[in-house]
């Protein structure tokens, strides 16, 4: 599904309106160039649409793995010759990227999300709030935020998005813009029960920090679970204002004035 909307105006030479962007995708499991193949893929669309920032899932890079040993084997370091390497894969690559990924710094692992514009690493946001079957990471520390065209904004990684202080914390640093890198990847029980869930938790950050909210998320199965989604845009009211349909591939956008 790809909601289509025109190219923002400007003013005094700044965009007025941003058009952003999020993938929902088949899982890759530690296959980095099939990662970045569909990185490509979608961001080629994504930029026919006038989109200036995309997001991909949360370990999208790598896979959401908890083994540590595969964990360990495959993760990043962002400031490594591999990872240049990678960057420069992305270089042609016109809209800004958020992409989640396991980060490796020293001994320590990390559940993060790394922000690249045109083969550059812009920065990255390691997940704060870890669930129990997170235990190989360790927690981030802070919350930065990005600039894109003059539109400010966060991230919160899946499950920081039940806690109010994560969103509170980049809206007091000026956001606009919640992105979530999310995977949902749950057994069938579990993600029938939540499917409908996400989105009034989502809802309510919006609603209490007065931001736009845009998540990516996983779909397929593998290994007995499921990957529904969503994929979805909130406005600051809390409503969905464009989705791609449950269990289904797509890109989803919106114009953030």
């Amino acid at each position: 599904m790809l909601a289509i909307w025109p190219r923002g105006p400007t003013v005094c030479g700044v965009r007025s309106t941003v058009k952003v962007a999020a993938a929902q995708v088949r899982e890759v499991l530690g296959d980095v160039p099939k990662a970045l193949a569909v990185i490509e893929t979608y961001a080629r669309r994504a930029e026919a649409a006038g989109v200036r920032l995309l997001c991909f899932p949360e370990c999208f890079l790598q896979g959401y793995l908890h083994e540590p040993e595969a964990a360990r084997r495959i993760a990043a370091e962002l400031e490594s010759a591999p990872f240049c390497l990678l960057l420069r894969q992305l270089a042609k690559v016109k809209p800004m990227v958020v992409f989640g990924l396991i980060e490796r710094e020293g001994d320590r692992l990390y559940n993060a999300a790394a922000v690249v514009h045109r083969g550059e690493l812009i920065g990255k946001y390691r997940k704060r709030h870890l669930l129990g079957t997170e235990g190989i990471y360790q927690p981030g520390a802070d919350y930065p935020v990005f600039d894109v065209d003059g539109l400010i904004f966060g991230i919160n990684i899946c499950y920081d998005t039940q806690f109010p202080e994560a969103a509170a914390a980049v809206r007091d640093k000026g956001a606009r813009l919640i992105v979530c890198p999310a995977n949902n990847m749950l057994p069938r029980m579990a993600a029938e029960d939540w499917k409908d869930r996400h989105n009034v938790i989502r809802a309510a950050r919006t609603r209490e920090t007065g931001l736009w909210l845009i998540s990516s998320d996983v779909t397929g199965e593998r290994d007995g679970m499921i990957g529904l989604g969503p994929t979805c845009a909130l406005d600051p009211q809390g409503r969905v204002v464009a989705s791609v349909p449950l269990r289904k591939e797509g890109l989803v956008t919106v114009v953030i004035p």
